[in-house]
C-alpha cells in the first residue's frame, strides 16, 4: 500500500517538485529561465509571451499548492497506526488531487486558446517537457 502512495507522490508532485530540485535557483531566477527556455522553444512572440506566461505562472501556483497539500496527506500514511479506513481517504484524496490538477491545465488551456493557437498551445507543451526532461538530466561534470 505504501509503495502506491509513493508512485502517486511521484506523479503529483512531479511538477511543482521540479522547483525544489533547482535550490541554487530563487523561483523568480527559476521561471525566467523557464520563459527563456519555453519562448524559444514553441517560437513565442513578445505579445504571446506578455499574455502567456502570467496566466501560466498563476497555474503553476495553483498546482503547487494543490501538490503541497496533497503531500501532507501522504505524510499522514507515514504515521504509524494508520487505519485502512483512513488509508482509503488518503488514496482517494490524492487522486481527486490529480482530478484537480487535469481539470486546472484543462481550463488555463481554454484561457490560452483566446490569444493563442491549438498549434502554439501544443509547441509550449512539448518546450514544456523538454525544459523538465534537462531539469532532470544529471549535470556533467567539468
Amino acid at each position: 500500500m505504501k509503495k502506491l502512495f509513493y508512485i502517486l507522490a511521484l506523479l503529483i508532485g512531479f511538477c511543482g517538485s521540479l522547483q525544489a530540485q533547482k535550490a541554487q535557483l530563487s523561483k523568480e531566477e527559476f521561471r525566467k529561465v523557464q520563459e527563456k527556455f519555453i519562448t524559444e522553444k514553441a517560437n513565442l512572440t513578445a505579445k504571446e509571451a506578455k499574455q502567456f506566461f502570467p496566466l501560466y505562472f498563476e497555474l503553476q501556483d495553483k498546482k503547487t499548492s494543490l501538490n503541497k497539500e496533497a503531500w501532507h496527506k501522504i505524510r499522514k500514511g507515514k504515521q504509524e497506526n494508520v487505519s485502512e479506513e483512513e488509508y482509503n481517504e488518503i488514496v482517494e484524496d490524492i487522486v481527486q488531487t490529480r482530478i484537480q490538477i487535469d481539470q486546472l491545465d484543462l481550463d488555463y488551456v481554454r484561457k490560452y486558446k483566446k490569444f493563442l493557437t491549438a498549434k502554439k498551445i501544443y509547441e509550449i507543451q512539448r518546450a514544456e517537457m523538454k525544459f523538465h526532461r534537462e531539469l532532470l538530466k544529471p549535470k556533467k561534470k567539468k
